[in-house]
């Protein structure tokens, strides 16, 4: 465990004005919810004048969801940032694909591997079959109205699809619990030197352009809203988070992080079913 303590109150340098969180075990709950608590610490930010910002590694059309929830009317960082947009997508201000070369190595090293690669536009996850990310995404369809669900497509091939889509795909992603599997994969997709590997899962690899990571993400917003790097916080718990803490002047692991984003953060909240995101806000906005 990391040496900071959760209740050491630290000095940020400058007022906070912006805050950017994560999503899946950071500000949702064990149910993928945002508990009373978070929406109250957020809506009471938002009416301070804070811009409240939503970073994830999931599908634009997914963040869309809890956006509309919490009434947050800053553009939305979704797919580890390779697209920046408002949530009706009126307007789209950075967006950035997959390099083709590295869609077509990704699909060769799944196959080898006897697994199952996911390619993500901003408003469709398509998959030659529906299982772990897509299956999770289904399941939770189930629990939305029509309009809310996340579209999947089934694929025969999804080199195929690649070829047809590729000026859209903004991310491929590999799920599975053999670490030595997506550890190979990793490494050998690096190779290319075309592309960004995160991790928003212990048990899986999100591949983008190289020049895609949720940091430069923060840093396109702060040039927008006039916001220096001193006055923003950013909560996460996991590696592809790593590049807006370390870019936000707070950077602010919730309790369950992984420890690489623990080794960096300069404060530890609670955990993401204990209200880790309200607990900081409160620490060191609403003060």
């Amino acid at each position: 465990m990391n040496e900071k303590n959760m209740d050491e109150m630290i000095t940020p340098k400058r007022k906070i004005r912006m805050i950017v969180t994560d999503m899946d075990y950071t500000l949702l709950n064990k149910e993928k919810k945002i508990s009373a608590v978070n929406r109250k610490a957020i809506k009471e930010a938002m009416e301070a004048g804070v811009h409240v910002v939503l970073a994830t590694g999931r599908l634009f059309s997914s963040a869309v969801y809890y956006a509309k929830e919490l009434e947050i009317s800053t553009p939305i960082i979704a797919s580890n940032g390779a697209i920046i947009a408002e949530s009706d997508l009126s307007r789209i201000y950075y967006q950035k694909t997959l390099p083709l070369e590295a869609g077509r190595e990704m699909l060769k090293l799944c196959r080898e591997r006897g697994l199952f690669c996911h390619l993500y536009t901003k408003d469709a996850i398509y998959t030659e079959k529906i299982v772990n990310i897509s299956e999770r995404y289904l399941e939770w369809n189930d629990r939305l109205n029509e309009a809310d669900r996340i579209n999947i497509v089934l694929e025969p091939d999804l080199g195929t699809t690649l070829d047809r889509e590729h000026r859209h795909v903004l991310k491929a992603v590999v799920v599975d619990k053999d670490e030595r599997k997506i550890a190979g994969i990793r490494e050998e997709i690096l190779k290319t030197g075309v592309v960004e590997v995160s991790q928003s899962l212990p048990d899986n690899i999100e591949v983008m352009d190289k020049e895609v990571n949720k940091g430069r993400a923060v840093e396109f917003l702060a040039k927008m809203y006039d916001v220096h790097p001193d006055e923003i916080m950013a909560i996460g718990d996991n590696e592809n988070d790593l590049p807006m803490i370390k870019f936000a002047g707070l950077g602010v692991a919730v309790g369950n992080a992984e420890q690489c984003l623990l080794d960096h953060a300069d404060h530890v909240t609670a955990r993401y079913d204990e209200d880790g995101v309200a607990q900081v806000i409160y620490k060191y906005v609403l003060v």
